[in-house]
Formats: C-alpha cells, structure tokens, sequence
C-alpha cells in the first residue's frame, strides 16, 4: 500500500482531493502545518504526496480517478 499525504489548508480544492480520496477508500494522512509546507518551498496546496512523489492538484486528481476504488 503507498503512504499518501495529503497538505492542505482546507481550502476548496484542498477538500475537493480529501473527499475524491475518501470517496475511493484510500487511506491518507491529512497534513496542515503551513510552516513545515513553506520549509518545503511549496508555493500553492494542495499537495499530494504518494511515495515520495509531490503532485499538484491537476496530477493528484487525475491519479485519484487512475486508483481502483479500495472500499
């Protein structure tokens, strides 16, 4: 199983990833810290993070949709 993590603000797009991710029953860590997503040089969220791998939110909703529904 991959770890994903989700950076967020709770901004609109932000929740639109967290209700696609639940949704598909993927399993996710929801981050919020803005100081550890601004050491990180990340200049808009949301972010997802799958393997080590940073998607915006274009990529992350398209691997979403790619992912076979878990539940």
């Amino acid at each position: 199983m991959s770890k994903v993590i989700l950076y967020s603000t709770g901004c609109p797009s932000c929740n639109v990833l967290k209700k696609k991710l639940t949704a598909k029953g993927i399993q996710f860590e929801e981050n919020t810290d803005q100081e550890l997503m601004r050491s990180m040089n990340f200049v808009r969220v949301p972010v997802l993070d799958v393997d080590g791998k940073q998607m915006d939110f274009a990529a992350a909703n398209n691997w979403i949709n790619e992912q076979e529904n878990v539940q």
